[in-house]
């Protein structure tokens, strides 16, 4: 399974390799308690916190079962949002989709669509990805709702699955798309984004 950082580009994203570069940009548009309500790294409101939060997640890139991107906004150029495929499990042929962030005047806009639909697609025909997880926490019914609307199947709730940073127990929604749901999928986000 290729690992290797890389660049999916769309009509109107970019996802390229997350580095310290993209810090000033993530700054401008991620500095917001509503990104990080129900993030597992807590609260990321000055950038130092954002520094640490970017230094975290290459590290964790660096042990070779991660690959973060920056999501670079194609018409300003500029990175408004980080995503990741996560738990990459080469010999079950697995991954995670998450981590996702996007600044809140890119919300509710086809940039989390895209981004999602890329990455799938990467996974599904470039990986050989058999199963894609996304998970949520189940206070964040937004969340909840946009992943439905990507066409992934509710499988259930994994109950006090992590203590958050200020102490919170959560509980985690987790959703899947299999191989062979990936052609309906597909084209249903191909319809979304082609309105």
């Amino acid at each position: 399974m290729h690992t290797d950082p890389l660049i999916l580009t769309g009509k109107y994203i970019r996802l390229e390799p997350l580095n310290e570069n993209h810090i000033p940009d993530l700054c401008l548009v991620g500095l917001d308690e509503r990104i990080w309500r129900y993030m597992r790294y807590g609260m990321v409101l000055t950038k130092e916190q954002m520094q640490t939060w970017v230094s975290n997640i290459l590290e964790k890139a660096a042990k070779g079962n991660e690959i973060p991107f920056a999501v670079i906004h194609l018409e300003s150029g500029r990175a408004i949002g980080a995503t990741r495929f996560l738990t990459i499990q080469p010999d079950q042929r697995n991954l995670e989709i998450g981590g996702t962030w996007i600044g809140i005047d890119y919300q509710r806009t086809a940039v989390n669509t895209e981004c999602k639909y890329l990455m799938l697609k990467h996974a599904f025909e470039v990986m050989g990805i058999i199963r894609v997880q996304i998970k949520t926490d189940l206070r964040n019914i937004a969340s909840q709702r946009a992943i439905e609307r990507l066409g992934a199947v509710k499988e259930g709730i994994l109950r006090k699955h992590m203590i958050l940073p200020d102490g919170y127990i959560r509980d985690s929604v987790i959703y899947s798309i299999l191989d062979d749901e990936w052609p309906a999928v597909k084209a249903g986000l191909e319809q979304k984004l082609n309105r």
